[in-house]
């Protein structure tokens, strides 16, 4: 899923992009607004995130050239400023959201989350690297919601990520095969990600936590040492 982080700062752009990539999404850089829509008109992104102080033109011009385009791709405004009217200009052109700056890494993943839930997902295609278009499965006991970016186990429900999502999916697809560490960076990574054992295995330890009843003794992500990993139903 392709999210396009508009913002002028190269620190704080540099800092959400690597915050994005940590949840399984590409991150797609502007530094200036032109850029912006550019980036939008080539590469179609799935999401947006606008700063408003930007050169050449500004996150409101971006917002309206966007909404002329595309009506439903959902829209967070970032700022310094936190008037009330900025953030109603913001709205009225057709933004999702607005937060201002300075904000928190939880928060901004939180609201890009919940918008997701609200837009409308488009038909299921059972693709694992967008897997917010998959169609609800189970593993085991537990649920996989993918246009809610939740699972529920009963009455639990289980925040995830986009990235979670990904090996999931992956995993259910392929389930009672063996799936390849490279396979996993291929399709849950990208292919341009450089491969690195100890990022693949502690977002597996992290996503173990989540959603197994023992961590320690899983049944749903199994290990199949040197190789990779498996489900088995």
């Amino acid at each position: 899923m392709k999210i396009l982080i508009a913002e002028d700062d190269p620190h704080i752009r540099a800092g959400i992009v690597e915050i994005f990539e940590d949840e399984g999404y590409t991150p797609l850089e502007a530094s200036d607004g032109i850029e912006a829509i550019e980036l939008f008109e080539k590469k179609s992104p799935d999401f947006v995130i606008l700063d408003i102080m930007m050169p050449r033109c500004n996150g409101y011009d971006v917002c309206r050239a966007i909404r002329k385009k595309n009506t439903q791709v959902p829209v967070i405004f970032l700022s310094a400023k936190s008037e009330e009217i900025d953030k109603v200009l913001g709205l009225e052109l057709g933004a999702d959201d607005y937060i201002s700056k300075p904000f928190g890494v939880k928060e901004l993943v939180a609201r890009v989350r919940a918008l997701l839930r609200r837009v409308q997902i488009p038909a299921p295609t059972s693709d694992p690297s967008n897997p917010i278009t998959t169609p609800p499965f189970t593993m085991q006991d537990l649920q996989i919601l993918p246009d809610a970016l939740r699972a529920k186990r009963e009455e639990q429900e289980i925040e995830l990520s986009l990235r979670d999502l990904q090996i999931l999916t992956l995993l259910h697809q392929q389930q009672g095969k063996v799936v390849d560490r490279n396979t996993l960076f291929d399709i849950c990574w990208g292919i341009h990600y450089a491969p690195n054992s100890r990022t693949l295995d502690q977002h597996i330890s992290q996503l173990r936590k989540k959603v197994e009843l023992d961590p320690r003794s899983p049944t749903i992500i199994r290990t199949v040492h040197g190789v990779g990993y498996r489900y088995d139903p």
